[in-house]
């Protein structure tokens, strides 16, 4: 149904079309409203427009106070925003006074006075900062090398940074290409491009500092890299050829320092246990002759107090060890049988693959006696006859 169909207002019958207002009449044009901007606006700068009235204003006769009061709230906006700073925590801000340095703030809200009295600049004093180069060079030795190199630092005195060299960076790339320059005019080539990269490091860190404390730049070196570090390539091949032979050198020298290290304490060792094993011997050989000699003393002490009943026993104890070390037997035969010899010491003794000697058969002029003798010692048969 439409919305100005008659019957369907809220008193019985009025319009409910909403482009109307509530008595009927139409919305003001969209013109009408911009034009009514534009006279406000010439008001308050200044100029003529209509007051409403249907009178129009002269050129000079409008207000200042409108104009006034927005020219003060620029103002106001411009002192707020040039006077109010946020300083990072990793920044500071240098603060200067109509374009001399004031004072150096420190990180937080802070409120200076607007510009173009004071103006901040912000510096940031914890970012560490790199600088490359790279140069051929002359060294004690007078030969060329080409280096390459990485200077690493941080603002430590922002006013310094600021304020002191005109181009900070580029006294410190001077700065560094003189401090490598003299460390690797005092040096040789083989040192340099071998073993020393790190002392040349760090020669070169210290004596750039030195100058930079000089200067008075406001900077701290935190490290100074040799990136590279190699020999013209003209020469480079030859140069390679060199270092090849020497890294031979080198691994021959400790190869062969390896050998000794294994071969002369094998050497010490034998030494040392034939000295061991001849000193053994030696003490042995003392001992059994102290022995020896203890025991013919403590012998004849006995014999000097007892003669017969000494050279008695001597005998016996011979008469032992001899008989013990002899292979032949004393045995009666009183039969005439042949007898069957088995030696049964020989096979207890691991001697089983030994074949048992012949039979033994006695003698027709040994039946009588009834003794055989294998053996027989006429000094023991005398000395016992003397006793």
């Amino acid at each position: 149904m439409p919305w100005n169909e008659p019957g369907r207002g809220s008193g019985g019958g009025g319009d409910r079309d909403p482009w109307k207002g509530g008595n009927g009449q139409q919305p003001p044009d969209l013109d009408e409203v911009f034009a009514n901007v534009q006279r406000r606006l010439k008001k308050i700068m200044g100029g003529g427009g209509d007051d409403g009235g249907g009178r129009k204003g002269g050129s000079g006769g409008g207000s200042f106070a409108p104009f006034v009061g927005l020219v003060v709230l620029l103002l106001v906006i411009w002192v707020a925003w040039s006077s109010v700073h946020i300083i990072d925590e990793s920044e500071r801000g240098v603060v200067l006074r109509f374009g001399e340095y004031n004072r150096t703030v420190a990180p937080g809200l802070k409120f200076t006075l607007p510009q173009p009295v004071e103006e901040v600049q912000k510096v940031n004093v914890s970012r560490v900062r790199s600088l490359e180069n790279s140069s051929r060079m002359l060294t004690g030795d007078e030969n060329l090398i080409d280096l390459a190199y990485a200077v690493q630092y941080r603002v430590v005195t922002p006013e310094d940074f600021l304020f002191n060299v005109s181009q900070p960076e580029v006294s410190l790339s001077h700065a560094a290409d003189s401090a490598i320059r003299e460390i690797v005019g005092t040096n040789n080539m083989d040192f340099i491009l071998e073993i020393g990269r790190g002392q040349i490091a760090l020669d070169t860190q210290a004596l750039l500092e030195e100058i930079i404390a000089r200067y008075e730049v406001g900077i701290e070196i935190t490290s100074f890299n040799l990136q590279e570090v190699r020999p013209p390539s003209q020469v480079r091949q030859a140069f390679d050829d060199v270092v090849r032979a020497r890294e031979d050198q080198i691994r021959f020298a400790n190869e062969a320092q390896a050998y000794a290290n294994q071969v002369v304490p094998e050497a010490r060792g034998r030494a040392a246990r034939v000295m061991e094993e001849a000193e053994g011997y030696r003490d042995a050989k003392i001992a059994e002759a102290t022995g020896e000699a203890d025991r013919f003393v403590a012998l004849l002490t006995e014999y000097e107090q007892a003669p017969e009943v000494t050279r008695e026993r001597l005998y016996i104890e011979t008469l032992e060890t001899v008989f013990g070390r002899s292979a032949k037997i004393l045995m009666d035969a009183p039969s005439s049988n042949n007898m069957l010899y088995l030696p049964i010491d020989r096979l207890s003794q691991g001697g089983s693959s030994l074949a048992p000697p012949p039979p033994m058969t006695l003698q027709d002029d040994q039946r009588g006696s009834g003794t055989t003798q294998t053996q027989t010692d006429p000094r023991s048969r005398t000395g016992r006859e003397d006793r």
